[in-house]
């Protein structure tokens, strides 16, 4: 199922697959943002999602994606989440 959706992904032309991508992955993105100021949950989840959408397609966000992934892997929630 995974392969027949990715072939049929690869078949679509790259302006019209570029272009859905950054509508969805903007989407995602600005509405993460708009969380960090509006009353919600789940802002960071959401700017991770957007990058991973848009590395689908662009390199520049799969080197950012990567980026944030070892900044990620670098956290410690036992520190974090520390009772005082």
């Amino acid at each position: 199922m995974k392969e027949k959706i990715a072939k049929s992904w690869k078949t679509l032309p790259s302006p019209m697959r570029k272009t859905i991508v950054s509508v969805f992955g903007a989407t995602f993105i600005i509405t993460g943002l708009l969380l960090i100021v509006l009353p919600g949950p789940f802002t960071m989840p959401l700017l991770i999602l957007g990058l991973a959408i848009l590395a689908l397609e662009f390199a520049w966000a799969k080197s950012m994606l990567e980026k944030v992934k070892a900044q990620g892997s670098k956290l410690n929630p036992k520190k974090l989440f520390k009772k005082q």
